[in-house]
């Protein structure tokens, strides 16, 4: 797959390049990642990118020309793709919003700066808006890097083994089950004597219904949208009898 990062910091992307499963995936071929620096499709001599905001107030807009030739060269590079635009007011994304993307050949992040972009640029060359979490950042490239992130690591290969995605937190719409590695004690606290017991069903068992109890503490809202199996609810009901108080 191919990530197409507007972007006036492109040296900021190469935080992630270098390091880890991205770095790892890009060695191996499985992810691309090319930046495109708006400045480039500037037509002034001094590159400017920005404006003052009609209507006054602090900060400034980018504007709409090197933005929106910066983007039909991104379009024109490589297979069509849709642009997603880096922003607070997009839809959240989750795990089903990481695997629709990742069922793509190439998507193209727009990473804002200052107090954003121009309106009519959205309205001209944006196909999505996504946003990382109710919060602000100083520009889209820290939300662009957890998308290719959350993205790249469900597409087949860059994982070290197959089922790692399939078991991460909220791939199965639940939170993640508690892990433990040796010492088989610490300070008093032994490791659950089901997964020292060499019996897959147990331990397969016990960690659903881990899972299960997790997210009815931590996160019920993931279990109102989601149904649950009879194994599931027996599991949940199990656990919650447990912790009833």
């Amino acid at each position: 797959m191919r990530f197409d990062v507007i972007t006036l910091f492109p040296d900021m992307l190469s935080s992630i390049m270098g390091y880890g499963v991205i770095g790892r995936a890009l060695d191996a071929g499985h992810i691309q990642l090319v930046t495109w620096n708006p400045r480039d499709y500037a037509t002034d001599r001094h590159r400017v990118v920005d404006d003052r905001p009609y209507g006054g107030g602090p900060g400034m807009v980018m504007k709409v020309e090197p933005l929106r030739a910066a983007i039909q060269a991104a379009r024109e590079a490589a297979a069509p793709a849709p642009v997603v635009y880096l922003s607070p007011e997009g839809e959240t994304l989750d795990n089903t919003g990481s695997q629709r993307l990742a069922e793509l050949e190439r998507v193209i992040l727009l990473c804002g700066r200052y107090e954003g972009v121009d309106e009519r640029l959205i309205d001209l060359a944006v196909d999505q808006r996504l946003s990382i979490g109710d919060y602000v950042v100083s520009g889209g490239e820290l939300p662009a890097m957890v998308v290719i992130d959350a993205v790249a690591r469900l597409l087949p290969g860059v994982l070290g083994h197959a089922d790692s995605a399939a078991d991460d937190a909220f791939a199965q719409g639940l939170l993640d089950w508690p892990h433990f590695t040796r010492p088989e004690v610490i300070e008093g606290r032994a490791v659950p004597p089901v997964l020292l017991s060499g019996d897959h069903e147990a331990v397969r068992r016990w960690r659903l219904r881990e899972a299960l109890g997790r997210t009815w503490l931590k996160r019920p809202d993931l279990l109102a949208q989601r149904g649950l199996t009879d194994e599931e609810q027996a599991l949940l009901d199990g656990y919650r009898a447990e912790h009833k108080d």
